[in-house]
């Protein structure tokens, strides 16, 4: 089986680089240049006409969206309990995953990008504070969840990676995460991973290399 991932440096495309890592996959990674608007480009339309990151090429065939990718990994790769084993447990991941991408990364672009929701001269100072009060309500919820627990379930499972995504982007985009300790903790137990620690070292040597060709 050939797997190919497409992949950008700060994207969401994370996720399912250090999942494959965790079950074990060989896979090619293509880093997409979103600086320069390769994911636009009509050879990158053709792998995925949405024009994101991730994709996770299998045979030929693109799956994109994290909460499918992350799904298929589990059923190729059981041995590496990416998802609970109890199917009502696994439903509630999936669920979470699913609230990463849709209640909290949403907000998170906007933040990043305020003028997607309105490009009215001046707003964007607005429309990142409003932003931000849901972002900062998902992770008050995620620490009440993280509160005396390692991870989200019982042992790690790729919710915690969408999870350490978001949080990190969060940071990264300059949100008080002071209040948040249980993430916090979190956040750190996710950094002294092996699999994360490889992602967040190619992510950097990927940055240099681009900003060495600009």
């Amino acid at each position: 089986m050939k797997l190919e991932l497409y992949y950008a440096p700060i994207a969401c495309s994370l996720v399912p680089y250090v999942m494959l890592t965790e079950a074990g996959a060989s896979f090619e990674v293509h880093a997409v240049n979103t600086a320069k608007r390769q994911q636009m480009s009509p050879e990158y339309l053709r792998v995925n006409p949405k024009h994101k990151v991730p994709v996770l090429v299998i045979d030929g065939k693109p799956l994109s969206e994290n909460v499918a990718i992350q799904q298929w990994i589990h059923r190729n790769y059981p041995q590496a309990k990416i998802l609970p084993a109890d199917p009502m447990q696994e439903l509630e991941a999936i669920a979470l995953m699913a609230w990463c991408a849709s209640g909290i990364h949403h907000y998170l672009g906007i933040i990043n990008t305020p003028t997607r929701v309105c490009d009215l001269p001046g707003s964007d100072e607005n429309v990142k504070q409003v932003t931000a009060k849901m972002v900062y309500e998902a992770f008050k919820i995620a620490d009440g969840m993280l509160s005396g627990r390692e991870w989200f379930f019982d042992h790690f499972t790729a919710p915690d990676a969408h999870f350490f995504w978001c949080f990190r982007r969060g940071m990264q985009l300059k949100l008080d995460v002071a209040p948040f300790g249980h993430c916090q903790a979190h956040f750190e137990r996710m950094q002294r991973r092996a699999s994360v620690a490889k992602v967040l070292a190619f992510e950097k040597a990927t940055q240099e290399a681009f900003a060495k060709a600009a």
